[in-house]
């Protein structure tokens, strides 16, 4: 797996990252939402540098010029609910792109740290042979990003996969490279510590889907 990670240098990336991160600040949930979509923008951006154009033609009000376009869409999946703002970010960007949606989440056991992943909704267009575009803030032990990664190309291929998130631990990133193709690329702001014994990133930002739309039952 082929990692960018954004935050090797200062910049807006990072105090957009830092303002997620802050309690005092997380107590608005409108700037948490766009301090997300903010990220996603800077990602979707930075992925925009490694895709093809073509040549194209168009007309200005003085003249005929060239210009350059995508080669072609990519499909932006988000996982509910935690991914809509990251996910509203990339597509304000990649504004033509088509998209997909996926419910994965924690079904915890009864000891209160071990855990599986369920999956329970898919809602995609046709990935075969086009550029996948697989959005999370938080990646922690990997495993929804793999589960979705699996129920997403149980019938089709994509070209191309491209993993965007906001914080990332060792362990997951880890987890990913064992699992997934080799020409993958993880878009990431912030890679952190790692997990704790209850696979929580440290000093990680909290759950993310919560503190952009409220706690859940």
């Amino acid at each position: 797996m082929i990692v960018h990670h954004l935050g090797n240098e200062n910049s807006l990336l990072q105090v957009f990252v830092d303002e997620l991160r802050d309690k005092k600040v997380q107590k608005d949930s409108m700037r948490f939402r766009k301090n997300m979509e903010r990220i996603g923008e800077i990602l979707a951006y930075e992925f925009s540098k490694t895709t093809n154009y073509k040549p194209v033609n168009i007309e200005t009000p003085l003249a005929s010029t060239k210009a350059f376009k995508f080669t072609e869409q990519p499909v932006i999946c988000s996982i509910l609910r935690a991914g809509i703002a990251l996910h509203n970010g990339i597509l304000s960007y990649l504004d033509q792109a088509d998209n997909a949606f996926i419910s994965a989440y924690r079904k915890m056991h009864k000891n209160g740290i071990d855990f599986s992943i369920e999956v329970e909704y898919l809602s995609t267009p046709e990935i075969k042979d086009r550029i996948l575009i697989i959005a999370d803030p938080m990646l922690a032990s990997g495993n929804s990003i793999w589960h979705v990664f699996e129920t997403l190309t149980k019938n089709s291929t994509p070209k191309e996969i491209h993993i965007f998130a906001v914080v990332a631990a060792p362990e997951g990133i880890e987890l990913l490279k064992n699992k997934l193709p080799e020409n993958t690329h993880l878009w990431i702001a912030k890679i952190d510590q790692g997990l704790d014994k209850k696979s929580y990133i440290i000093p990680g930002l909290g759950d993310a889907g919560d503190l952009a739309y409220g706690e859940k039952l």
